[in-house]
């Protein structure tokens, strides 16, 4: 694909941001993501998508919302599975907005409150009846006074003693899973912060896909860990009432959003959120 081409698919989604002066990206980063995306989705969609990209943060601010906006957003153009509207707006948060869309991806959001409680009820009517939710890297780090939305997430964040400089190994704990398709059935190592993850993360609730590979000394060198069971979960997915959740802790990293193998797990995640990709969702315990 030529670079004209590249920018040809980023370039709506860029206006976007641009609306945003910290959302700016530069083009070279816009070729990278298009170049390695890939042509076609998992599945066909049952019907268009729509997808809102939240960014609000009300905690730390990840410096790679901006790529992964322009990611997601490529993600669904390129491939046709979905398409995009960004927003940092609570106000989206109403049953009638919220009809426009077929799943709600938090992209490094942080510390997100929910403290109007009609908020919170559009948002869960949104995904028990029948919605997707998508988690990125920070969306663990969400909703510190709201219980049922943590465990509607799947888990907490608990500190990240594997550090964004640094190189992790990761395990695929269903090589032969349609989500992780992609990898190959081949662990891997990256460079990208993992997050350390607490309360409601129980295999006995979530279909995990992808945990640290505590067997890698390097990784398993850090101090500062709290798991006595070194069950470091990194992508998930679980269905909640009638809806699916879908989660990924990589993604600290603009690096992460150009790499192949993860784009294609983050591509059909998503569309495991959607509804259109049937894949086994069963809790690994069972």
């Amino acid at each position: 694909m030529k670079f004209k081409e590249m920018l040809a698919i980023a370039m709506p989604v860029l206006l976007v941001a641009t609306a945003m002066p910290s959302f700016a990206i530069d083009q070279t980063k816009i070729a990278q993501i298009t170049a390695a995306a890939p042509d076609k989705a998992p599945a066909k969609p049952r019907k268009d998508r729509k997808i809102l990209v939240f960014t609000r943060c009300e905690g730390f601010v990840h410096g790679a919302i901006p790529t992964a906006t322009e990611a997601f957003t490529i993600l669904g153009k390129k491939t046709g599975a979905y398409s995009v509207e960004v927003s940092n707006d609570m106000a989206v948060f109403t049953p009638e907005k919220l009809k426009e869309f077929d799943a709600v991806l938090f992209n490094n959001t942080s510390q997100l409150k929910f403290d109007d409680l009609k908020q919170r009820e559009a948002l869960m009517d949104f995904v028990k009846s029948g919605k997707g939710i998508i988690g990125i890297h920070a969306a663990s780090d969400n909703f510190p006074t709201w219980p049922e939305a943590q465990e509607m997430m799947g888990g907490c964040f608990d500190g990240h003693p594997w550090g964004g400089g640094g190189t992790w190994a990761v395990k695929i704990d269903e090589p032969k899973h349609k989500l992780n398709a992609g990898f190959e059935g081949k662990g891997f190592k990256i460079r990208d912060e993992i997050y350390q993850i607490k309360g409601p993360y129980s295999r006995k609730t979530l279909r995990v896909l992808l945990s640290l590979d505590m067997s890698d000394a390097v990784t398993a060198a850090p101090g500062g860990q709290k798991r006595e069971d070194k069950d470091n979960g990194i992508s998930w997915i679980r269905p909640y009432g009638k809806g699916r959740v879908f989660y990924c802790s990589l993604g600290h990293n603009d690096e992460v959003y150009w790499n192949g193998a993860v784009l294609r797990h983050y591509l059909a995640g998503i569309q495991y959120a959607l509804g259109d990709y049937k894949v086994n969702d069963k809790p690994s315990s069972k």
